[in-house]
């Protein structure tokens, strides 16, 4: 298959994605320090110090999530698929794609149905809404139907090249 280049709706996707694993990781690491720290030099800790990195670890895996999901780092097996010839597979992957797709919008929708129920269960000491973590699946399994339509659209828009590698090429990572 043609390499193809990243679009704006990548690019976009994967900044938000690094800035969410950026700021949720260094919230996490400067709070878990900084009560560590306390708990040493005075015996007492911040009470709220356990809560926020509850709330702050969903998001950091739902970007890391989306983002290996966007470069193909999920474990595939690709055997089946390399076994038919190229207009099948075209068919196939877009197919595939679509229904992959359909999948995360249930979920994401399953989940946005579950915001208000959630809403008023309250975390213990910062009283924050349960709503924060469900809308954070909400978000990655939305983010996650994105990308796998953008899969099927680049599967039926590609083109195959004659000298197709037998392996899929695993992007390096970046940063």
């Amino acid at each position: 298959m043609q390499a193809i280049r990243p679009g704006p709706v990548d690019r976009a996707v994967e900044r938000l994605c690094r800035v969410l694993l950026w700021l949720s990781t260094s919230v996490i690491f400067v709070i878990l320090v900084a009560n560590t720290v306390l708990r040493y030099a005075t015996g007492t800790s911040l009470q709220w110090a356990n809560e926020v990195p509850e709330l702050l670890f969903p998001w950091l895996v739902i970007a890391g999530v989306v983002i290996a999901a966007q470069h193909g780092a999920h474990i595939a097996t690709t055997f089946l698929m390399e076994a038919l010839p190229a207009a099948a597979r075209r068919i196939v992957a877009t197919v595939g794609w679509c229904v992959v797709a359909a999948l995360y919008a249930t979920l994401a929708v399953a989940t946005f149905r579950m915001l208000e129920i959630v809403h008023d269960e309250k975390s213990p000491i910062l009283q924050l809404p349960g709503s924060i973590t469900y809308g954070c699946v909400m978000s990655g399994m939305a983010l996650l139907a994105l990308l796998a339509l953008q899969s099927a659209w680049r599967a039926w828009h590609t083109r195959p090249d004659a000298a197709q590698p037998a392996e899929p090429v695993v992007p390096a990572a970046h940063w």
